[in-house]
């Protein structure tokens, strides 16, 4: 029974997540008008990119733990030479902060493809040494919105068709990442790379490669996001983002990324990203403490899993076994297979 309502997972959490807001705004009617509705999409934009660069992460069977101090770093960065030269056209700073963030994905993506260290290893130690930085390079100060530009902090804010640019990005990313997966021969070899890597190895695929890609361009995400931050939120200081890893990998989770790779998708990854929206912007409305909401995210992952995990395991054929090499017989006259 479960295993036939989980293939509509998707689905499913669509009608959850219209259930949420309907009984949201049953209580609070404002909270489903069509200006409180593009809020939160705004709102939850900078989770939904950071979450498709996770995703293609977990799709390698890896996980990125430093996205958020990735995001604070490249942050601090562009907040900290727009503080000392305004002059410098803000979207250059954009594209240094998505460079600056691909180097520190590629630094992960080294490390676990030719090191070998363990995906969840690299990144608990790049994420220290990431916040580590920033408290070097601000001495544990901060940039506030007075020390900031008006062009650095006004373009996320630019409306077109209604929707601030924040949105349009997230729009963008959705469907760029959709059309690289679906459509290009490394897209789809994330999926094969950690769904089957015996398959992988006989196509040619290198495994190891497909995750420093996918750790490059969940990195490169991570800096695009950093400047979009700051310039939202108009303040750089250490512990920006602190934390927001468990919402990065609940969004994914929560959509149906396996977290054992090769199964997942971009609209699973919305869904993920809206449910997680829909709680914390619904949470003051229904008068529910905000320091709830960790608690909340985690039992969701908690329950995410186990059903994702329940989804994964299907009966099949053995393509592969790995048997035992065979000893040689020892005889009088000597060795014989």
């Amino acid at each position: 029974m479960i295993k036939n309502l989980l293939k509509y997972r998707e689905l499913l959490l669509a009608v959850v997540i219209v259930l949420m807001v309907l009984g949201v705004g049953a209580r609070s009617p404002e909270f489903v008008g069509a200006g409180n509705l593009l809020e939160m999409f705004n709102d939850t934009s900078i989770l939904i990119i950071l979450a498709l660069g996770q995703m293609m992460v977990l799709l390698t069977k890896g996980i990125d733990l430093s996205m958020a101090a990735n995001l604070a770093l490249t942050g601090m960065i562009v907040a900290l030479i727009n503080f000392h030269h305004p002059d410098i056209p803000v979207w250059s700073l954009v594209l240094l902060a998505t460079f600056l963030g691909l180097v520190m994905g590629a630094i992960n993506g080294l490390l676990v493809w030719k090191v070998g260290i363990p995906p969840i290893v690299v990144t608990l130690g790049t994420m220290s040494i990431y916040r580590g930085i920033i408290f070097l390079l601000s001495n544990g100060g901060w940039i506030n919105a007075h020390q900031m530009s008006p062009d650095f902090l006004s373009l996320p804010r630019a409306t077109f068709i209604g929707l601030p640019l924040l949105g349009w990005c997230a729009i963008a990313a959705l469907i760029l990442v959709a059309y690289f997966l679906r459509y290009s021969r490394t897209g789809r070899a994330l999926y094969t790379a950690g769904g089957n890597a015996t398959a992988a190895y006989y196509t040619g695929i290198n495994a190891g490669k497909m995750q420093f890609v996918s750790f490059c361009l969940s990195g490169a995400l991570a800096g695009f996001c950093g400047y979009l931050w700051i310039s939202r939120f108009a303040v750089a200081y250490v512990d920006v983002a602190n934390g927001f890893e468990l919402q990065i990998v609940a969004a994914c989770v929560i959509g149906g990324i396996s977290t054992m790779g090769g199964i997942g998708s971009v609209v699973g990854c919305l869904l993920g990203a809206l449910f997680l929206g829909v709680i914390n912007n619904a949470l003051p409305v229904i008068e529910v403490s905000p320091f709830w909401q960790m608690a909340i995210s985690g039992g969701v992952i908690v329950i995410a899993v186990i059903l994702n995990e329940r989804a994964n395991k299907r009966k099949g054929r053995l393509i592969l076994r790995h048997s035992p090499a065979v000893q040689p017989v020892r005889t009088e006259t000597g060795v014989s297979s």
